[in-house]
């Protein structure tokens, strides 16, 4: 990767704006466990007005790329931007195995569903994951998606196709994990949908690149997030695009851009018509056209809203639409990361540093509610369901339930 490297000067152009105050030390949920990382400050822009795109302190990588610092500069400093950047051309010439094998989620999805019962069973086993922890680093006891036997797009092909709806036409974008780990989810996205009278359209596609930009292999992810533009406007244009996968919505709105400086009209034409699931129920909240003729759920349940929707700047549109359901109780986290931060806390070195980041959301998770938990992004749930022992879901499963298509039992078993 040449020195430099997509969207440096972009995210640079905000490095003077730093006064210094702080703040995003504070606010940072790493530095706060470890002494590994001196902290957003030092390493992003202070370190940067030295760098000038070359890395000058290797602790920048125990940055999780959650964003908080850069949510939370009153100056509008792009500190994580600057981080991930450097980061990049850091390990340009370096690159683990291990990132470029995690960072293949697709190729990841592919190989595991038609072996899915084995697969698991794999995962499962202690002495497999130990000498995986030796030999690639992921850590023995981090959380691994779990195999679907049947992919996404399997489903979706074998359904008799749908009339157009009263409401238009969309276009739905699963994601990797939407497409192989997190089937459920994608599921339920397409009959809510479909529920409210809109006809659904899913073209082929690819993945955004997002596990690639968040382990520095940018030239990768940029064609990667390219492809998947391609691909989605393949469907039609003016379309709005709907995804559940609320970190890969983050990759097309944010990342692709402020990251990796990718500017190209495809992206920008998606970025702009892309909407988070829940985002898209609460402008139709809004409008006056989001039918809420629900049942009472008399249900508490914890809720977490991962650092990847907040840093699109959508507030918390999984909240105000349950907020709807007679009955049910959502209680915020509060707590600002859960630790996993996509790939971050997967690997050997930062396995220990993410579950320190996120015991403070875990045990808010457990005295909540023992039996359910919300979260928008797929590894976050992962993380959280294990490391909490809480079976954690999408919050549009108990819009599922809300709208008749599914009974609660099938997420809070009988007697929980």
């Amino acid at each position: 990767m040449s020195l430099d490297f997509a969207g440096h000067e972009f995210a640079r152009a905000s490095l003077d704006h730093c006064v210094k105050c702080t703040i995003c030390e504070t606010q940072c949920p790493v530095a706060a466990v470890t002494p590994a990382y001196p902290g957003p400050k030092y390493i992003g822009p202070q370190a940067e007005r030295f760098r000038h795109g070359l890395s000058v302190d290797h602790s920048l990588d125990y940055c999780s790329s959650c964003g908080i610092c850069t949510l939370s500069c009153p100056q509008g400093v792009k500190i994580a931007e600057l981080n991930s950047q450097a980061r990049a051309v850091m390990k340009a010439d370096h690159m683990p195995l291990r990132d470029q094998l995690i960072s293949r989620t697709t190729v990841m999805g592919m190989f595991m569903t038609p072996v899915a019962p084995l697969a698991n069973m794999a995962l499962g086993i202690s002495p497999l994951r130990v000498i995986v922890e030796k030999t690639v680093g992921v850590h023995r006891h981090a959380p691994m998606p779990h195999a679907c036997s049947q992919s996404f797009m399997s489903w979706w092909k074998k359904r008799p196709e749908k009339p157009e709806g009263p409401r238009g036409v969309v276009v739905f974008f699963h994601g990797c994990a939407g497409g192989y780990f997190e089937v459920e989810t994608s599921k339920k996205t397409i009959e809510v949908l479909e529920h409210l009278g809109f006809k659904v359209l899913v073209p082929k596609q690819g993945c955004c690149g997002l596990a690639e930009q968040s382990n520095g292999l940018f030239d990768r992810a940029s064609a990667s997030v390219l492809k998947l533009c391609d691909d989605l406007r393949a469907a039609g244009k003016d379309l709005t695009i709907i995804s559940s996968s609320g970190s890969c919505t983050g990759m097309l709105k944010h990342e692709a851009h402020e990251i990796m400086g990718v500017s190209d009209e495809r992206l920008r034409d998606v970025g702009t018509r892309v909407r988070d699931v829940m985002e898209f129920l609460w402008e139709l909240h809004e409008a006056g056209e989001l039918p809420e003729d629900f049942p009472r759920i008399d249900l508490t349940v914890p809720y977490h809203a991962p650092c990847q929707l907040k840093s699109q700047g959508m507030g918390m549109p999984a909240l105000d639409v349950l907020g709807l359901i007679p009955g049910l109780t959502v209680v915020e986290s509060g707590r600002a990361c859960c630790g996993i931060a996509g790939t971050y806390g997967l690997k050997r070195e930062k396995y220990a540093v993410a579950q320190a980041v996120g015991k403070p959301l875990f045990d808010m998770v457990r005295a909540t509610n023992p039996h359910l938990a919300l979260c928008d992004t797929e590894t976050c749930r992962w993380q959280i369901s294990q490391s909490s022992g809480v079976p954690t879901v999408h919050p549009i499963s108990l819009v599922h339930v809300a709208y008749g298509l599914s009974e609660l039992r099938q997420l809070i078993p009988a007697g929980a």
